[in-house]
């Protein structure tokens, strides 16, 4: 008995910290949103996608985006939405703070380069970030920084410049088969690369369209490679 008592009280140190760890990551997260978030004057509600690639994009990365608040557990949406990539982008990987909110930023950079599989402080930034940033808005942020890769000798950012290099196309002048390369290669840019991974970017390619017809199904939470889909004819 008293071995229990000793365990419950040890379990519920860790609950509590755990607890007051997530409480203080929401309230500097939500001081810090405002210095932290692109200039939103760049950052117009205007879409850069047309409404089929819209549709594609959130099939395939989150299928519930504009309904969530910022996390979601559906079938094949793994362990981040599109609020909480964003979220890892602006809060740890943005620009530097300065004073008590960069020190706490410094802290809590390092606790998710340490324990990025677990750590559940970014849940709560998307949550704080869907809170003050409109969908749309996050849309536009996800579509023009996400990392495509490197080509021809350049790091290329978002998939506007991923068009460019790849296809040699404006994005809205791609067709389906064309974009639907570029969301194949999201997931690990380099991995799934045109040049470099071509037979496993192809593969990745068919198991999607799969998924858009209706022919596959996500096989779960955590299945966003759709390997299974392959052996679907």
């Amino acid at each position: 008995m008293t071995y229990l008592k000793v365990l419950g009280k040890i379990l519920f140190g860790i609950g509590s910290a755990i607890t007051m760890y997530l409480v203080v990551v929401a309230i500097w997260a939500s001081l810090s949103v405002s210095h932290l978030l692109p200039d939103a004057s760049t950052g117009t509600e205007l879409p850069l996608l047309t409404h089929e690639q819209k549709t594609i994009l959130l099939k395939v990365e989150d299928p519930t985006f504009y309904d969530h608040a910022g996390l979601d557990i559906s079938e094949g949406q793994g362990l981040t939405t599109i609020t909480s990539s964003l979220a890892r982008n602006i809060f740890l990987s943005g620009h530097k703070l300065s004073g008590i909110k960069g020190a706490f930023e410094s802290f809590y950079r390092g606790v998710f380069e340490c324990c990025k599989k677990i750590d559940l402080g970014r849940d709560v930034m998307a949550l704080v970030l869907n809170g003050n940033l409109s969908k749309d808005h996050q849309l536009n942020l996800f579509v023009s920084s996400s990392y495509m890769g490197g080509n021809k000798g350049a790091q290329l950012q978002g998939l506007a410049a991923a068009a460019n290099s790849y296809f040699e196309k404006p994005l809205s002048s791609l067709s389906d088969v064309e974009f639907i390369t570029l969301v194949a290669m999201i997931k690990s840019p380099n991995y799934f690369h045109p040049s470099k991974g071509s037979e496993q970017l192809k593969t990745r390619v068919s198991n999607i369209k799969k998924i858009l017809s209706g022919a596959c199904k996500p096989s779960g939470w955590l299945d966003t490679s759709y390997e299974h889909c392959a052996r679907n004819t």
